[in-house]
């Protein structure tokens, strides 16, 4: 998955945002704000925030079918613990709790 161009994108846009973020907290505790900095602080992310959701949410769809068929993280029963835990259908529900 990490070869996903899905994954460059979230990677690219987080850094971004947090290399505008830090950068406004440094400037502004030394009493220097530049306007561009404050103001790419507060606009960077109506562009950003989109992307970086959507290359979250496609980097996890293209995982489904690999942690499908690997059962990778998942609890089947029977098992001491008497509990299933299905990870397929969790990131699932994460995928769709991303709309509220």
């Amino acid at each position: 998955i990490q070869n996903e161009e899905s994954v460059v994108l979230f990677l690219v846009v987080w850094t971004v945002t947090e290399v505008t973020r830090y950068s406004f907290y440094t400037f502004n505790l030394l009493n220097h704000l530049p306007y561009f900095i404050k103001w790419a602080r507060y606009n960077f992310f109506i562009v950003l925030y989109p992307a970086g959701v959507a290359g979250e949410l496609l980097t996890i769809y293209a995982a489904l079918p690999y942690v499908k068929k690997t059962g990778m993280f998942s609890l089947r029963l029977p098992n001491k613990y008497n509990v299933s835990f299905d990870y397929y259908y969790f990131l699932i529900i994460v995928m769709f709790s991303y709309v509220p």
